[in-house]
């Protein structure tokens, strides 16, 4: 091979052609011939796992790669989370489903009841009165079971959020054993919802009184003002609530894997959402579309059909026929069971989606994957460490002795 200043490569020859092998006895001692090709089908030497010095992938001890996750690994993992303990998942979520359902129908239905009966026995003269308040104690009761899914709520989202970050480190925990692991956790993970709860409610107030007093005080254009700025109100504080929501939906993670103070877990989520909000509204809106689209998917087909047997049964619109009652409190029941179905999978899922985006982030910020996989290594060499989830800093006084693995 020659250049165009006459230069010639040392050996001269042409140069080979693609696909060619090129003979330049280097390393094939004299007397011996040249290692012989892999068999068809083989794997050439160096390839991934066959080399020590070839590439070698993320070590995955259990649920996810242990590298910076991409979108899609948080959405399988979250379901995944439900698929590889679903005794411990599902039945817990299901079984908080069945104890809240059965709540509100005893406090609601109680105070129906109770209602009903006092304005039948109300005197004309008192009917007015009696039935606004019983009215007010029917709405009043519905305040028992929303402060306890408020209560469940909380506690399944930090033993979910446990149960996931266990799962990446390829173990699988009972009950029991995610209790023991959140013992001094849950009051502030309760009290972070009851702040989160405090806080839509008083904004949502602030809305309806920007629209009430523009209704109450305006004549003509000035209502029209007051109900566009009511709207505004509400369409602002619409954006500040998603915003403030996925700035802070790390809260939780934070407070039950590193066992900070509420003020630090806030300033925690903070500082891991920063530069990666996009991303985190993404993944939290997606979950929370796809929850909710698949609760109406699969619950309005029950409505509908037994609310048309329930005509057919009962054409002449008569609501006190037996065979109607009977379909309808039957499809009425049905419907709840496979709501209450589909809404366990759902917090399952919601909230192992925020537990794998709060490990992403870490991952991306501050190397916890290292410290993920060196904890991987000394499992696996019969060793025990310090919990990879704790940061620098922390202190670990108050934390529990780790459960070991089912």
């Amino acid at each position: 091979m020659t250049d165009p200043n006459g230069w010639a490569a040392p050996g001269g020859g042409d140069a080979p052609r693609w696909g060619e092998r090129v003979d330049t006895g280097i390393g094939v001692p004299q007397g011996q011939h040249a290692p012989a090709a892999p068999p068809q089908g083989a794997e050439a030497p160096g390839t991934p796992g066959q080399h020590p010095g070839g590439w070698t992938p993320p070590p995955r001890p259990g649920l996810v790669p242990l590298r910076p996750l991409t979108f899609g690994e948080i959405l399988a993992g979250s379901f995944q989370v439900f698929r590889r303990n679903p005794r411990t998942t599902f039945g817990t979520a299901l079984l908080a489903q069945v104890v809240i359902a059965i709540v509100t129908a005893g406090a609601v239905g109680a105070a129906t009841f109770a209602a009903i009966g006092r304005i039948d026995s109300a005197l004309p003269s008192d009917l007015e009165t009696v039935t606004a308040g019983a009215v007010a104690v029917v709405l009043l009761s519905a305040l028992v079971p929303a402060a306890l899914s408020l209560v469940v709520g909380s506690i399944l989202q930090g033993l979910f959020v446990l149960e996931t970050s266990r799962q990446i480190r390829g173990e699988r925990l009972r009950l029991g054993g995610l209790l023991a692991l959140a013992r001094g956790r849950l009051g502030a993970l309760v009290g972070w919802s009851a702040l989160v709860a405090l806080a839509t409610v008083i904004a949502l107030a602030v809305v309806a009184a920007i629209v009430t007093l523009g209704v109450v005080i305006g004549t003509g254009p000035s209502i029209a003002i007051g109900i566009g700025a009511g709207l505004l109100a509400g369409l602002g504080a619409t954006a500040l609530g998603v915003w403030l929501t996925v700035k802070l939906c790390l809260v939780p993670s934070v407070l039950m894997l590193e066992r900070t103070t509420l003020t630090t877990a806030v300033t925690r989520s903070w500082a891991l959402v920063r530069g990666g909000f996009w991303r985190t509204l993404g993944i939290v809106a997606l979950v929370f579309a796809m929850i909710q689209v698949a609760a109406q998917v699969v619950a309005t087909p029950f409505s509908l059909l037994f609310g048309v047997l329930g005509g057919t049964l009962a054409p002449t619109g008569d609501a006190l026929d037996p065979t109607a009652l009977v379909v309808t409190g039957v499809g009425y029941l049905l419907t709840i069971l496979v709501t209450s179905v589909v809404t366990a999978i759902g917090s399952v899922v919601q909230a192992a989606s925020v537990g794998l985006v709060y490990v992403d982030r870490r991952m991306r910020l501050e190397g916890l994957d290292l410290e993920l996989a060196r904890s991987a290594d000394l499992r696996a060499a019969g060793a025990t460490g310090p919990d990879p989830y704790r940061t620098p800093g922390d202190d670990a006084s108050d934390r529990p002795a780790e459960t070991p693995a089912r």
